[in-house]
């Protein structure tokens, strides 16, 4: 099945010494691009969860996000930045003097200046974190790659009405065309006529100019070109592999049909289906830009 390159996926758990979010969302993107928000400390965790995610997912901007809380985390210190809270006192006692303030400030006031306080933890296992943390974020991405699926299947339904809407048009094109072929051929002979009336030209030969002429107006082949492209096109919606990239080359082919037959037809009414033709290409466009 088809899917789309929007969704969103979470998951949560708790182990012995840890609290495990992570969140998957993705918007459309020509191609696969990753980005990630993982806490500073692991940081190596981002290539991981990179590999992860993209054997599964082939298009689409992609971010992460990662939460991690230690729950028993006995290797944390906290440092005291001396230097730092040193100087926010003398710049509170300067501030104090200037403005003939009271210097009721003590360290727990300095202690909430940021940088003051540094908490250090322990390096953490990195393998063992990984394997605490994959299962939650395999949840979280199959949480995210049911939404794309289920998108998909929507978008799949909706661009399958519209292949069989041309399929009508063209249907209405392909029985009309004859007839608005053998108009223009007779108009062209008439015209042909009142030019070369005083000339001293074969009958049947014009008849055979104006016959070459008219097959010219023809769009037999653009209609059975169309046709094989909608077929086409409703394979791939079938298909399990991605295929955005193709249906979107493929949509431009049967525009570049449906602008032929509209240069070639002064019809009124094929000009009009024509337009409605092109109207539906516009509207399939639109949405495989959101197919991975």
């Amino acid at each position: 099945m088809i899917r789309s390159m929007t969704g969103f996926g979470r998951s949560h758990a708790e182990t012995a010494d840890y609290r495990i979010t992570v969140e998957f969302k993705s918007v459309n993107h020509r191609y696969f691009e990753f980005t990630s928000r993982v806490p500073r400390q692991y940081a190596f965790l981002e290539e991981k969860l990179k590999s992860f995610t993209g054997a599964s997912v082939g298009r689409g901007k992609v971010e992460c996000s990662l939460q991690i809380d230690s729950i028993n985390d006995t290797s944390a210190e906290v440092q005291v930045n001396l230097p730092l809270a040193a100087a926010y006192a003398s710049a509170l006692r300067q501030m104090s003097k200037e403005l003939e303030l009271k210097e009721d400030f003590g360290a727990s006031l300095i202690a909430r200046f940021p940088d003051v306080l540094v908490i250090t933890k322990g390096e953490a296992d990195e393998q063992q974190l990984w394997d605490c943390v994959r299962p939650v974020a395999e949840a979280a991405l199959n949480d995210f790659i049911a939404m794309r699926t289920a998108e998909g299947a929507r978008i799949r339904e909706d661009l399958l009405a519209k292949c069989d809407a041309i399929l009508e048009l063209v249907s209405f094109v392909e029985a009309r065309s004859p007839q608005t072929v053998e108009e223009y051929r007779a108009r062209l002979y008439e015209k042909m006529q009142e030019v070369l009336q005083t000339a001293n030209v074969d009958e049947q030969r014009i008849l055979t100019e104006a016959a070459i002429y008219a097959d010219k107006v023809a769009v037999d082949e653009e209609t059975v070109r169309l046709r094989s492209h909608i077929t086409q096109l409703k394979q791939f919606l079938n298909s399990d592999t991605a295929i955005g990239r193709k249906m979107d080359f493929l949509v431009q082919e049967m525009n570049r049909e449906a602008n032929t037959i509209a240069s070639k037809c002064s019809n009124v009414d094929i000009a009009s289906k024509v337009v409605d033709i092109k109207s539906e290409i516009e509207k399939i466009r639109e949405q495989i830009q959101n197919i991975e």
